[in-house]
């Protein structure tokens, strides 16, 4: 079975790269035995090929904007604790010249010496980072194990296979400590322990689960209960509910109705997503304080300043991360870089561009919520979706070596094998889990509601 797998995969890489779709030859899970299924009228029916160009999507518009959004990354963390940086970026910083952020003292990015977006041109590649790698390896990992849940030990082997060991690995706070605890022999959920791990409080759950909303579409309880222990690899409590935060609205985004207006349904989504944080939590209060700014009518920049005033400044909420006396007053933290990532959301409204600019703007962390809603709204909209929105075409190839090791093809993948992959998971997902079903014939998912 692995070799006809591995048959598939390379088959499906090929056609990948020659241009020609991987939905017109390559339609099967070759390790699933499809089951025969009879719909029922409240079934939510989905179209495979459809979906796959959504994936498509989301990869693209993920790294677009993770790569928009490290350009600005540190830049702007607030002037309280061992390290300031003046006055956060306005909308006027668009396009201007890219300000030091807190480890290069006075040089601006390698990326990008101006505040604007980055694309790969078609004949180039993307680069991976650490806002698509470990996605990356768990979907690997999914496929490979045949599973829909992965155990911790597949997590731990999967993480010291294409995880360098010593030198730069592209792994900070958390991540880093859990690779640090899975090389001395603990297995997750161990390794997110806050017994074991003390970064547990920061944002790295965020950037390594939200695809597991999209493996469950429609269903946002299997979802969860899919990403929870790879969410546990690094991340309890507040920051434990937020990856859950973004792991279920990007499920519920996939019932999105396309003929209709984005905002709206993105908003309603997000307040679905929002209803399951424990009462008493800040992210909760994050939630609801994000949200009135936006109802207020102030403009994103007020709403990113009293974001800071509230949580770094007066520390309400119960968000006492500054008191803590951390590097940078805790700039990684999931609490203040899901309140940032908010303000983009909602100032966003739904479009793309207008999104990712916010986002990158807004400070701390940035690169991290601007690959999130980027990986969103171009699941929303699509690859073809994501080229009209910016007038130009991409690269649709993908270096997973710059960051990880290990896989095939030295490490250069493309956005419509990773998509094949994708569907390949959810059909699993689909009969398996949810007991649904799979109409080749029409090319369909159907999936049952709760």
């Amino acid at each position: 079975m692995t070799i006809l797998r591995t048959i598939f995969t390379s088959l499906l890489f090929f056609l990948s790269l020659t241009g020609i779709h991987s939905q017109q030859l390559v339609d099967k899970n070759p390790t699933l035995n499809y089951q025969s299924y009879n719909p029922k009228p409240t079934d939510l029916k989905i179209n495979r090929a459809a979906y796959s160009e959504k994936l498509e999507g989301f990869w693209l518009a993920t790294c677009i904007a993770n790569w928009t959004g490290l350009v600005t990354e540190m830049d702007k963390i607030g002037n309280i604790g061992d390290i300031k940086t003046g006055p956060f970026y306005t909308r006027a910083n668009w396009g201007k010249a890219d300000q030091p952020n807190i480890w290069v003292g006075n040089a601006p990015s390698t990326i990008s010496p101006t505040i604007d977006f980055v694309f790969a041109d078609e004949d180039t590649l993307w680069g991976a980072d650490d806002d698509t790698d470990i996605e990356y390896i768990y979907q690997e990992l999914l496929l490979q194990n045949q599973t829909s849940f992965l155990t911790g030990e597949q997590i731990r082997n999967g993480w010291m296979k294409h995880i360098k060991g010593e030198e730069e690995n592209y792994l900070w706070v958390s991540n880093q400590k859990a690779l640090d605890l899975m090389k001395s022999g603990l297995v997750p959920p161990a390794t997110g322990d806050p017994l074991h791990n003390p970064e547990y409080e920061m944002i790295d759950a965020q950037l390594t689960t939200e695809i597991f909303g999209l493996y469950a579409p429609g269903r946002p309880d299997m979802a969860v209960k899919m990403a929870t222990l790879p969410i546990q690899t690094t991340a309890r409590e507040e920051s434990e509910w937020i990856s859950a935060f973004y792991v279920r609205l990007f499920s519920l985004a996939t019932t999105l109705d396309s003929s209709l207006p984005i905002k709206e349904q993105l908003f309603q989504f997000a307040e679905q997503a929002a209803g399951d944080f424990p009462e008493t939590s800040y992210s909760k209060a994050m939630y609801r304080f994000v949200k009135s700014l936006y109802a207020s009518g102030i403009p994103w920049e007020q709403a990113r300043d009293s974001v800071y005033q509230r949580y770094q400044v007066e520390q309400k909420d119960g968000y006492t991360m500054t008191s803590k006396n951390l590097y940078c007053n805790g700039c990684y933290a999931a609490g203040i870089n899901f309140a940032a990532s908010l303000v983009s959301l909602f100032y966003g409204e739904g479009d793309l561009k207008e999104t990712i600019k916010i986002g990158a703007l807004a400070g701390w962390d940035s690169d991290n919520p601007t690959a999130t809603w980027g990986g969103l709204l171009g699941f929303i909209l699509g690859k073809e979706g994501v080229e009209k929105a910016f007038g130009r075409k991409f690269s649709n190839k993908f270096h997973i070596h710059r960051t990880r090791v290990g896989f095939p093809n030295e490490g250069i993948d493309t956005f419509g094998s990773m998509a094949q992959k994708g569907l390949w998971i959810i059909d699993r997902v689909v009969q398996e889990e949810l007991k649904g079903g799979i109409d080749l014939s029409s090319n369909s998912w159907y999936i049952p509601k709760k």
